[in-house]
């Protein structure tokens, strides 16, 4: 959600505030951002908690939600770590089961 909201604050709110003097997007979605992105830090702190992820890693992956685009490249390897970790295989949407021949 993060990563959506800030694609919709830079691609649509931005320019309409700064070519269209039209700053409602930006004073709409930017608090809402500003919300999910304290709530994203606050998730990413437990995950990496429990987890253990070296600081480094950690304070990465809290810098991807402020970079469009990047928060959904964080996510995939974040997820990969953890399955890894657990041992796990991915799923295939909708169906609770591992990809076949995995």
């Amino acid at each position: 959600m993060v990563g959506v909201v800030l694609i919709a604050l830079v691609v649509v709110g931005m320019p309409l505030k700064y070519l269209a003097d039209e700053p409602s997007v930006v004073s709409t979605i930017g608090p809402f951002h500003g919300l999910l992105y304290m709530i994203y830090l606050a998730a990413t702190f437990d995950l990496a908690t429990r987890c253990g992820f070296p600081p480094k890693r950690t304070i990465l992956v809290m810098l991807a939600g402020t970079i469009p685009f990047l928060s959904f490249v964080a996510e995939r390897k974040v997820a990969a770590i953890v399955r890894a970790s657990l041992g796990t295989a991915p799923t295939a949407p909708g169906t609770g089961q591992g990809r076949p021949g995995h």
